[in-house]
């Protein structure tokens, strides 16, 4: 495709100058008429979070995601570039610090250039699309950083101080025509927030108390936590008022969603030269030991439980069965209760402890309550849908079994010369005819008969013991 290369040639194009938030609006409204999925990748939202970003799109709205960590807050943020035109004509000029409009220049140099050259003789160049989102974190950021600042060099050389030459100009004037984001609010500093909160009222920049008549147009996101954004004092009430829309996230309201997730976020293979199977009720115990965290009043609340708390132990339980199998010489590996041993390394590091509600609770104490809970309750679903008589019958003789993540699957296997029926149905597995499977629906049974306090365990030297 052949652009135009200079203003008269774009005049004639018949290009026409936008808004960035009128251009968003026009494709984002072409699209949706579409039909097509605009927010690919994004799950669970469909019918809350995605509904109102799509009208504050079209009210042209800057907006504040406003969510716990973990619920594709920054996600949604980059999401929205892609609503912006392939690439944009600006005015080619070296001295000019913004990506000039070239019907509607604001900088000094671009205007000198527009009013002093013909229109043949004003180069163009053409922004692209990946180029026009930035993305900053509040902590540590200054004001110089994203508003400006006055440039000593500058001053130094002979430039006035109130002249627009003489500033140097932060990431939002950079931004001119674009998208700016800035993640975790309420952690930026008072002084900056005022300098957001005239750029969202005036759209223009003033610095050091030098106003410069400098027309922004930038469509600003925000991202917060609501235990700090609802702390008094933590965001001026000016910079609230004047944000368009407040995006409400949550984390997945169903088990099956936030398995879809992190399946899809966890980004490590099950195939490869040692194979590994995951039966679908260890996966249900993992999205489940996050659901039981973000309930237990031994886990800070206000400090949330992030989707990438079940992403890594998915990552966990994958690598310690492929461990096994490369140790072992199995394939496929099949996931069990006993991979769970691994988690530590993976959660502790996620999970913020509730002083008041933890008491004298040790971390690696409260992740074993916490699992043993989702174990439990992701057994007596089972349970409730096929019946406890058939599923443990085979633990009904007073016997004792000892269970290792790196046990040979075979050492399960003199356990059940016989699997129940019911077996393969209740886990949708080949429990009768793989014996890593059945190795992985022991322990799970096993686990849950300990977790609804039916049989006793005991741990020691990386083993496990149930007695029944």
């Amino acid at each position: 495709m052949n652009r135009p290369q200079n203003l008269a040639e774009l005049r004639e194009s018949g290009w026409r100058s936008k808004t960035v938030k009128q251009e968003i609006h026009d494709n984002f409204l072409r699209l949706l008429a579409t039909g097509e999925d605009l927010f690919p990748g994004i799950v669970g939202y469909d019918d809350t979070v995605i509904p109102e970003i799509n009208i504050a799109l079209l009210a042209q709205h800057d907006m504040l995601f406003l969510g716990e960590k973990g619920q594709a807050k920054s996600r949604l943020m980059r999401t929205i570039a892609q609503f912006l035109d392939e690439a944009i004509p600006y005015i080619d000029c070296p001295e000019a610090p913004v990506h000039d409009d070239p019907y509607r220049p604001i900088s000094k140099p671009c205007k000198e250039l527009v009013a002093q050259r013909p229109p043949e003789e004003v180069p163009i160049a053409w922004w692209p699309r990946a180029e026009r989102y930035a993305e900053r974190l509040a902590p540590g950021t200054k004001f110089a950083d994203i508003i400006g600042e006055i440039d000593p060099a500058k001053l130094a050389g002979g430039a006035s101080m109130s002249a627009e030459e003489t500033l140097h100009f932060g990431l939002i004037p950079r931004m001119h025509r674009g998208i700016f984001a800035m993640n975790e609010l309420p952690e930026l500093d008072e002084l900056v927030q005022v300098g957001l909160f005239n750029i969202l009222e005036e759209r223009d920049v003033q610095i050091r108390g030098y106003p410069i008549q400098f027309d922004i147009d930038v469509l600003i996101l925000f991202s917060a936590n609501p235990a700090t954004y609802n702390r008094s004092g933590k965001v001026i009430p000016q910079l609230k008022d004047r944000i368009g829309a407040l995006i409400q996230t949550h984390y997945p309201r169903r088990r099956e969603l936030g398995i879809a997730i992190f399946e899809q976020e966890a980004g490590i293979s099950l195939d490869g030269e040692y194979p590994v199977v995951v039966p679908y009720f260890m996966k249900e115990i993992i999205e489940q030991i996050s659901i039981a965290a973000r309930k237990s009043k031994y886990i800070d609340q206000q400090s949330g439980v992030s989707a990438r708390v079940s992403m890594a132990n998915f990552r966990t339980l994958v690598a310690s069965a492929r461990h096994r199998a490369a140790v072992l010489g199995e394939r496929p590996a099949v996931a069990r209760i006993s991979d769970l041993g691994h988690l530590y390394a993976s959660s502790l590091g996620k999970l913020e402890l509730d002083m008041m509600g933890s008491h004298q609770m040790t971390e690696r104490q409260v992740l074993d309550a916490v699992t043993a809970e989702a174990i439990g309750a992701v057994f007596h679903e089972y349970v409730d849908r096929h019946g406890l008589a058939e599923m443990n019958e085979i633990f009904s003789r007073g016997v004792r079994i000892e269970c290792g993540d790196m046990l040979p699957s075979a050492a399960y296997a003199e356990l059940l010369e016989r699997v129940p029926p019911v077996w393969d149905k209740a886990f949708e597995v080949n429990a009768s005819q793989d014996p890593a499977v059945r190795a992985s629906c022991i322990e799970f049974i096993l686990a849950g008969l300990y977790a609804t306090d039916q049989i006793s365990r005991s741990e020691g030297h990386g083993r496990i013991v149930y007695e029944i």
